[in-house]
């Protein structure tokens, strides 16, 4: 637990200080702070901060040779920290390179609707520890616009998602610049190693983000972006595109559309459901 003292310009003292620890803290799953008052003069502003982290048990983080198949994809277990701080961390160049090779936690539990599958984390991502914080990643704008969640969230607050029911995580735990990084061995593992972890949570559909790389992980050389003809370990596959900036092909208007025939469906089958019991 780390409280920062009320200094000028508090909110700004505050990121860099949470800037500094997660340097010093490399093994930090992740992190919470929040702005809170202190005491002093009446009609004088005086903030303080209170930032709390949750470390990993051993001393050493193991290395890719030591990792279990599951193990570079960390179980979320904290609350999301508020907003109006988190939104001004912006990484640093060194520090967004710095971030390769790092995982971040997943958002996972049991019986959610959708679970929805990036890729791998990007550098930004890597960086604050949160899914899709890259600027100019549509995820965030397009999960609001189709209706699955009921206000833009920011990708600090991923770890909300569970309360509307939906989770994410990726084929590929580690973080790289781009996608194009990984290799086809890597990403086919990844889609292994997906269903062994989520057997045993059974959401009921799985939405991969990216053609392209449902086809490599999957070996559907001929999928196509929507519903999918085979499950997985019982949950009904889905494709939508990469919501990356980098994807040209589509739009946001064609993204949003395309979660929200998902969010359709998935209504659709609590219909079913509730007609038939």
């Amino acid at each position: 637990m780390l409280v920062v003292s009320p200094v000028p310009s508090a909110v700004m003292t505050c990121v860099r200080v949470v800037r500094v620890v997660r340097v010093a803290w490399r093994r930090c799953v992740a992190g919470v702070g929040h702005l809170v008052p202190l005491p002093g003069n009446v009609g004088r502003a005086r903030l303080g901060m209170c930032v709390m982290f949750v470390i990993h048990g051993r001393s050493d983080p193991p290395s890719m040779a030591e990792r279990g198949p599951l193990d570079d994809h960390i179980q979320l277990v904290v609350a999301p920290p508020p907003t109006c701080l988190a939104d001004a961390m912006n990484p640093t160049k060194a520090e967004l390179e710095d971030a390769r090779g790092r995982t971040i936690p997943d958002v996972l539990g049991p019986g959610l609707d959708v679970v929805f599958i990036g890729i791998n984390p990007g550098l930004w991502s890597g960086a604050v520890g949160h899914h899709f914080a890259r600027p100019g990643n549509r995820f965030w704008k397009a999960l609001y616009g189709s209706g699955f969640t009921d206000r833009l969230l920011s990708p600090f607050e991923d770890a909300s998602l569970l309360d509307a029911n939906l989770g994410l995580t990726n084929l590929v735990a580690r973080t790289t610049a781009r996608a194009d990084e990984l290799s086809a061995d890597e990403i086919r593992r990844g889609a292994r190693e997906l269903e062994e972890r989520l057997a045993p949570l059974r959401p009921r559909f799985v939405a991969v983000l990216g053609v392209g790389a449902y086809r490599t992980g999957f070996g559907r050389r001929d999928a196509a972006l929507g519903p999918q003809e085979q499950d997985l370990a019982g949950s009904r596959l889905w494709v939508l595109p990469n919501p990356s900036g980098l994807n040209a092909h589509h739009q946001l208007d064609d993204l949003t559309d395309r979660f929200r025939a998902l969010g359709a469906a998935a209504r659709e089958r609590d219909e079913a459901r509730d007609r038939s019991s």
